[in-house]
């Protein structure tokens, strides 16, 4: 099951939209590109166990 979230880029502060896999489970992280400023984010997904509510934390690539 898919759903979108958004997360801000760590680098440019911009708001980005992403998609979010959940069956890929509750604790995720993975790297992508800002749609704005082309940066590399390290992005920490969560997602809620009982409202698949989904937050994620950004932060730089190493």
């Amino acid at each position: 099951m898919q759903t979108t979230a958004e997360y801000y880029c760590a680098f440019c502060g911009e708001t980005n939209s992403t998609f979010v896999d959940i069956s890929a489970g509750m604790q995720q992280s993975y790297t992508e590109d800002c749609q704005v400023c082309c940066r590399p984010n390290v992005l920490y997904v969560y997602v809620d166990e009982d409202t698949l509510e989904v937050q994620i934390n950004s932060d730089y690539e190493e």
